[in-house]
């Protein structure tokens, strides 16, 4: 199993990046699709969510109307397009796959994480 996440890097204020996850080795249309991410010295957070159709999505109130997240499962890739950037979006984020069966998660992957860096 992999998720490989790309796109990150050092971007000012005001500005836009586009991240991509990249999944293999297991069914990427089953799983719901989440980004994460941790600033320095603060716990990991729910940045945005999309379920394993794509159908539905949710937002961290701090991304809302800023961020959006979409899903290509015909190339097993989830994408997190951030526009308007803040200093505070700064962080390491992490794609997360959650295989969901009754409400639980039953399989969790995570990748490693790539580096968004909001500065001028």
């Amino acid at each position: 199993v992999q998720l490989v996440e790309s796109g990150g890097g050092l971007v000012q204020p005001g500005g836009s990046l586009r991240l991509s996850c990249a999944a293999s080795g297991f069914t990427f249309n089953a799983y719901a699709m989440t980004w994460y991410r941790q600033a320095p010295g603060k716990g990991r957070e729910l940045v945005a969510r999309i379920t394993s159709a794509g159908v539905s999505t949710n937002f961290a109130d701090s991304v809302k109307g800023r961020f959006t997240i979409s899903r290509d499962n015909s190339e097993n890739t989830v994408y997190l397009q951030m526009n308007s950037l803040l200093p505070e979006d700064t962080a390491v984020y992490y794609c997360n796959a959650k295989l969901m069966r009754s409400g639980a998660a039953v399989r969790d992957y995570w990748g490693q994480g790539t580096q968004v860096t909001v500065s001028s």
